[in-house]
């Protein structure tokens, strides 16, 4: 039996007074976050080899990807909220053990609806284990490091997306949709070795109930920082679901090329999340948030001048690659504000104001790519851009209404 009591004194190398900032327990961490976005993002590399096995049409197998937002959003909040109230390390392990097991029954589910279950059981522990993760920042990170923990953590689903997607699906078509999960399940094992191995056991278990952390929602700096993430990511989700088509059908890449696109883009959105650690050290509180309004505003530029990409096929390309840079800049300055104004507030919803980023940026993605349906179905590719500038001008909008202290602004 684990032992979750230890305090950080029994743990010194992963003290922030520790000189290196890519620790072993940092790693770790952002592993982790690599683990969980490979296992999200997996099924769209994937789909056409599981639809054959399982002998069911692809779009009853990309419904799962649907599907698994629809559970991911509300679950976040509600698992975060729980959490709080038990020892931390304990309750990530075994988050991470029920991931563990969604993942093992992907691998010998025999059916659509084994499947449907074991993708729901992932979505359901994903964004609350991401949301604990979070937690661990004054533990593994000097308070200078801060902003760069939180942009590697989210940067690891970056890194799935770019490395570890195209792997998993060439073990998918090289050894079977099957040998994907196996992967996955096989690093799984290791992470949650190194878990036990590295991460601090210190933790306290917030008293405050269930329900009464949910009045974090009553603070005003709170809603809008949730509106401008929802927004943001509406803004980038109209026009990337559409993404493949895009460069195919507009900007004329041939369909042989289309994967290179699809990486080079997968790049430019890496640096964007690691380029959100630096605008997010821009300040305290509410800040960092504050200052992405002219962000949002060149966003809104950006995706208008989509609807021209086709004119000039060259140009159309860079403007997908600086509309990947833009992607993920709000996520340090959104985890800094939701974190910070609950440590003054509302500590005891620490869990849960660690839990917004995902699940507002889940929310968004599911409008984005509602919308984006709607929009490529009646007006066309051309049109996705400019209807993107409008979540992109309510982002920036949102933002408008934060209104920083000198403190705040001082750092």
């Amino acid at each position: 039996m684990i032992d979750d009591t230890d305090t950080r004194e029994h743990h010194p190398k992963n003290t922030p007074t520790h000189t290196r900032f890519f620790t072993p327990a940092v790693v770790t961490l952002v592993a982790l976050s690599f683990m969980l976005g490979l296992s999200e993002f997996i099924m769209v590399g994937i789909l056409p080899q599981i639809a054959r096995g399982l002998r069911v049409s692809e779009v009853t197998v990309g419904n799962l990807v649907s599907l698994f937002a629809v559970a991911y959003a509300p679950a976040t909040p509600i698992g975060s909220a729980l959490s709080a109230r038990f020892p931390r390390f304990a309750t990530h392990m075994t988050l991470v053990a029920v991931f563990l097991a969604g993942n093992i029954l992907c691998m010998v589910a025999s059916n659509y609806p084994v499947l449907l279950v074991a993708r729901i059981m992932i979505a359901l522990v994903a964004g609350t284990t991401v949301a604990v993760s979070m937690t661990y920042a004054p533990d593994v990170s000097s308070a200078a490091n801060r902003t760069r923990f939180i942009a590697w953590v989210f940067s690891g689903f970056s890194i799935a997306s770019v490395v570890g997607v195209p792997v998993g699906t060439w073990v998918a078509e090289t050894f079977g949709w099957r040998a994907a999960f196996v992967l996955i399940v096989a690093l799984t094992v290791i992470l949650m070795m190194a878990m036990v191995a590295v991460l601090p056991r210190n933790s306290h278990p917030m008293t405050i109930g269930f329900l009464p952390q949910f009045r974090l929602f009553a603070d005003r700096r709170i809603r809008l920082g949730v509106f401008a993430v929802l927004f943001g990511a509406a803004a980038s989700y109209v026009f990337y679901t559409y993404l493949t088509p895009i460069m195919r059908d507009d900007i004329g890449i041939p369909q042989r090329f289309v994967s290179i696109g699809l990486m080079v883009f997968g790049a430019a959105c890496l640096c964007s999340n690691l380029y959100s650690g630096r605008l997010a050290n821009r300040g305290t509180g509410v800040a960092p948030m504050a200052r992405m309004r002219p962000v949002y505003l060149i966003h809104a530029v950006l995706l208008c001048l989509l609807a021209f990409a086709g004119l000039l096929p060259v140009a159309g390309a860079l403007l997908l690659i600086m509309l990947g840079l833009f992607m993920y800049l709000q996520n340090s300055s959104s985890q800094v504000l939701y974190m910070d104004v609950a440590a003054q507030a509302h500590p005891g919803s620490m869990n849960l104001a660690a839990s917004l980023n995902s699940m507002s940026f889940n929310i968004g993605i599911a409008l984005g790519s509602a919308v984006g349906g709607v929009v490529n179905d009646h007006l066309g590719l051309a049109w996705l851009g400019p209807f993107g500038a409008v979540f992109a001008l309510l982002a920036a909008l949102s933002v408008s209404g934060l209104h920083p202290s000198q403190a705040e602004l001082g750092k």
